[in-house]
């Protein structure tokens, strides 16, 4: 058995479903940290899911709100991404979230 640390990241520059993380085969991963960090001036919101592999999909936070010009911690526990399992993120506005996730991947 493997362990890695690593980290996803995107730059939400639409407002379309966006994958963050896909869980590869034979593989699950421990997400840490999900930070979401808005450089705008105006405040938004984030919808985050997980899409498991019957395709369902699971809503882990729904319409979040942001800060203006900061950071925000979404996990207070870490949070499970099984083998095939898909963790996606949307935002509401264009061109303001980052967002980056921090996670031990077990192989």
């Amino acid at each position: 058995m493997a362990s890695f640390y690593k980290n996803a990241k995107v730059d939400l520059t639409s407002t379309d479903v966006t994958t963050l993380y896909t869980a590869p085969a034979a593989t699950t991963a421990i997400f840490k940290s999900l930070l979401v960090a808005d450089d705008s001036g105006s405040t938004s919101t984030i919808t985050v899911t997980i899409t498991d592999s019957a395709s369902a999909v699971f809503v882990v936070y729904d319409v979040k709100a942001t800060v203006a010009n900061a950071t925000v911690e979404l996990l207070t526990q870490p949070l499970v991404i099984q083998e095939s399992e898909v963790l996606k993120v949307t935002a509401a506005n264009a061109n303001r979230l980052h967002v980056i996730g921090s996670y031990l991947e077990i192989t």
